[in-house]
């Protein structure tokens, strides 16, 4: 919550015209005080999600080595992009509908700021994408809890502005 408060008061003075955000409640606590700061409602997109990873979902690590030996060097692996995790989703997916839905909302706003939430694997994705890193690069990148990155697309070019910015997480005290 102070991190949320912390990025709401440093993104207070920017011209933003939308805040949009996953439908998980982490993520809307977030984008909630950033869009009370901006006089606005959040707007929730389902595509912002995080990746759903099935029947690991609240698994210990342990576990999952149990259950699923050989899924951990697949997916850390080069081609860990198109793993399907079980009864969920390949990181390759979160990639293309987080990148699509990031595509819609630029046009939809092309000349405004805006501000997305979301999480790790859509976020990092999404960076790797803009930096033109193979897919299973993603690990290279790190992207901090209530961090901003700044992606300003032009048409169909995309500049990365910044990456993982905490400068507003730095306790006065």
């Amino acid at each position: 919550r102070w991190q949320a408060q912390r990025l709401a008061d440093s993104l207070a003075g920017e011209k933003i015209t939308a805040v949009y955000s996953s439908p998980l409640q982490r993520a809307l606590n977030t984008a909630g005080p950033i869009a009370a700061a901006c006089g606005l409602e959040p707007v929730v997109n389902e595509d912002l999600i995080e990746m759903n990873v099935g029947v690991l979902d609240g698994l210990p690590f342990t576990e999952i080595q149990e259950r699923y030996p050989d899924l951990m060097s697949e997916w850390a692996g080069k081609s860990g992009a198109d793993v399907w995790m079980p009864a969920g989703e390949r990181l390759r997916d979160v990639a293309v509908r987080s990148w699509d839905a990031l595509v819609s909302i630029a046009r939809d706003h092309s000349e405004s700021d805006i501000v997305v939430v979301s999480h790790n694997f859509v976020i990092l994705t999404a960076l790797a994408r803009a930096l033109e890193f193979e897919l299973s690069q993603f690990r290279r990148l790190r992207h901090t809890v209530a961090a901003v990155s700044v992606l300003e697309f032009q048409g169909d070019r995309v500049s990365v502005v910044s990456i993982n910015d905490t400068c507003h997480l730095r306790s006065d005290d």
